[in-house]
C-alpha cells in the first residue's frame, strides 16, 4: 500500500506523463529544426526520451509507481495490485497529462497550440513493432522489479532508447503517448486515425509480457534439507 494519498499519486502520474510527452515532442521539434537528416533527428529524439525516463521514474516512482503509461497500469490491474477505480483514474490523468505535454511543447517552440497530426503510421509492420516494443518494456519492468528494483529507471530508459531504433514504429509502447502524439503535427506525430491500432497492439504486447513473465519469474520452491533426507530414506 502506498504511503502517499491517491490525489498525490494521480498528480505524480499526470506530471510525469506530461513531462515525458513534452520531452518526446519537444526534442522531436528541436531535432527536426537542427538537422535535415532523419537519422540524426531520430537520434536527437531518442536520447532525451531515454534520459527523461530515468529521471522521472527515479523521482516519481516512490510516489505513484511511475507508470506514466496505461499499458503498465493495465498490467498492474491484471496483477490485482490496483483496483479498477484507481487504474481508471491513473489512465485518465496519464492521457490528460500527456496531451498537456504536447501542447506545452508547442508553446515552447512558438507553434500553434492545437494541432492534429498528419503523419501516417499504420500497417501490420507498425502494429507488430508496437507489440514487440510494449512486450519488451513490460518485460524490463516486471523482471526488473523481481531482481533489481533499484535499476528499473535505467532499465526502462535504456530499453526505450534501444527500441527507438530496433522497432519499425520507433517504440511508442504507451497508449497515453500515442494519443498525445496525435495532437502534434511535428516530427513525433501520429495521425489520430492510426492511434487505435497502436493502442490495441500495445495492450496485446503488455498482456503477452505478463503471461510469459508470470511463469518465467516463478522460482522453484526449495525443499528443506530434512525433507530431502526423509524422501531419500523412504524412496
Amino acid at each position: 500500500m502506498s504511503e502517499f494519498t491517491l490525489s498525490r499519486r494521480l498528480v505524480a502520474e499526470a506530471l510525469g506523463t506530461a513531462m515525458l510527452v513534452g520531452a518526446v515532442v519537444g526534442s522531436g521539434i528541436m531535432a527536426d529544426k537542427l538537422s535535415d537528416d532523419v537519422a540524426v533527428s531520430l537520434l536527437g529524439n531518442t536520447i532525451p526520451t531515454g534520459a527523461i525516463l530515468v529521471v522521472l521514474i527515479t523521482l516519481l516512482g516512490p510516489i505513484s509507481g511511475a507508470h506514466f503509461n496505461p499499458a503498465v497500469t493495465f498490467v498492474f490491474w491484471l496483477k490485482r495490485e490496483l483496483t479498477v477505480s484507481i487504474a481508471l483514474a491513473y489512465i485518465a490523468v496519464q492521457i490528460l497529462g500527456g496531451i498537456c505535454g504536447s501542447l506545452i511543447a508547442h508553446v515552447m517552440f512558438e507553434l500553434p497550440v492545437w494541432q492534429a497530426s498528419t503523419t501516417v503510421r499504420t500497417g501490420s509492420s507498425q502494429w507488430v513493432a508496437e507489440v514487440v516494443a510494449t512486450f519488451g518494456l513490460l518485460a524490463s519492468i516486471l523482471a526488473g522489479i523481481r531482481f533489481r528494483a533499484e535499476a528499473v529507471p535505467w532499465l526502462v530508459g535504456l530499453y526505450i532508447t534501444a527500441a527507438y531504433w530496433f522497432t519499425a514504429s520507433t517504440s511508442f509502447a504507451n497508449p497515453a503517448v500515442a494519443i498525445s502524439r496525435a495532437f502534434t503535427d511535428t516530427f513525433a506525430g501520429i495521425r489520430p486515425v492510426d492511434v487505435p491500432g497502436f493502442i490495441v497492439a500495445q495492450l496485446i504486447g503488455a498482456a503477452l509480457a505478463l503471461a510469459l513473465f508470470s511463469w518465467l519469474l516463478q522460482a522453484e520452491k526449495s525443499v528443506p534439507e530434512g525433507e530431502k533426507l526423509q524422501t531419500q530414506k523412504t524412496g
